[in-house]
């Protein structure tokens, strides 16, 4: 048998998921043993959160906060190995995905920052990370890494199906039902609306969009929010809170005299509701369904609000969250980077070409061995 740990902390910085695996014969014969969820204390949260723009002394303070992230997951580890009681030695190698604190594609390079070798030390398993840059050095966006994995266990021949994946920032894999693959980032999940309820409420997030359900949808300052000329580039693309941040929003609502925080949070609502929808209605019109991972899975407010910005484009179109396949909504990235992980020890490339941009397909990470 072979065993793999899958580790992932996102933009939305919350905290960090991680499953163990065994994995089969072919790299969809994948078997979920065990899961974790270890929350960040508000002071890394506020460490990290502070890492997205540059400011004094940050190299120090990235390389403390990577040591403080390593312990988190380390606790996580231990966690999967105590739940299903196999060995440090019995793991095939963690695949870890790091931090992101930039994402800058346009000038070749992606930062995520990590401490795979302290990682080795604490858990004696070996470690795989640093997944996107080979992308990028290829010429690639290094990013959405997941629409390979989407296929393999989710795609479906003869139907087409969008896997979306809202986290703090959305991206779309498009599994067509000629088995082509395509995907791309659309912009912001809930990245901006954790912020605004976090700066008028301070709440971590909008639990089931029920602040955002008591406000109205200000139609003027949604059209202004899909202006955003990220939204219309053609993919290959990816984006990031280097992009969608507090002070992006504050800029769009200076043009606007007197709008509510609680309709503010019901327009950001619907803008990552709107933006999904139009990406998937202008590249997968032939779309069947379409399966919701990632956090916003959870929000039954935005949930509503994709399936009806979706049917407004005369497209019937399914939304269901991705716990009807069999696997959680809050599982599925941490199983991507097993996934990438047993990719990478097999050999074989973890990259699409077609969705990232890059000069071909690359097998992807560092292996840091125990």
């Amino acid at each position: 048998m072979r065993y793999y740990i899958g580790l992932m902390s996102g933009t939305s910085l919350d905290g960090v998921d991680g499953v163990l695996v065994e994995m089969g014969e072919t790299d969809a014969q994948l078997k979920q043993l065990a899961a974790s969820y270890v929350p960040f204390t508000t002071e890394l949260r506020a460490s990290l959160l502070s890492l997205q723009i540059s400011g004094f002394d940050e190299i120090h303070r990235a390389s403390q906060a990577a040591n403080q992230l390593v312990l988190v997951y380390a606790e996580c580890v231990l966690h999967l190995l105590k739940n299903t009681g196999l060995a440090p030695a019995q793991i095939t190698a963690i695949g870890v995905h790091g931090q992101t604190v930039r994402h800058r594609p346009e000038y070749g390079y992606t930062l995520q920052i990590n401490n795979p070798a302290l990682l080795v030390e604490l858990t004696g398993i070996d470690v795989i990370a640093d997944f996107r840059s080979r992308d990028i050095a290829a010429g690639g966006q290094g990013a959405p890494l997941v629409p390979a994995f989407h296929r393999s266990i989710f795609g479906k021949q003869g139907e087409t199906r969008v896997v979306a994946n809202i986290g703090g920032i959305s991206n779309i894999s498009i599994l067509r039902a000629d088995g082509s693959t395509h995907g791309f980032d659309t912009g912001p999940g809930n990245v901006l609306m954790d912020a605004w309820i976090m700066q008028h409420k301070s709440q971590a997030y909008d639990a089931n969009g029920d602040w955002a359900r008591l406000g109205q949808v200000n139609s003027a300052l949604l059209a202004q929010l899909l202006d955003e000329p990220f939204l219309r580039l053609a993919p290959p693309k990816s984006t990031g809170r280097d992009l969608f941040h507090l002070d992006w929003l504050n800029q769009k609502l200076s043009l606007f005299s007197e709008v509510s925080a609680v309709d503010v949070q019901a327009t950001l609502c619907a803008f990552t509701a709107h933006s999904l929808a139009d990406a998937i209605t202008t590249y997968a019109p032939d779309v069947q369904s379409a399966y919701i991972c990632g956090g916003g899975a959870y929000n039954a407010t935005l949930m509503a609000v994709i399936e009806s910005a979706l049917n407004s484009h005369s497209t019937s179109v399914n939304v269901q969250s991705t716990e009807v396949l069999g696997v959680s909504p809050n599982h599925v990235e941490a199983l991507a980077f097993a996934w990438l992980a047993y990719r990478h020890t097999e050999g074989l490339a973890g990259n699409l070409a077609e969705v990232t941009g890059a000069a071909g397909e690359r097998i992807l990470g560092a292996l840091y061995p125990r």
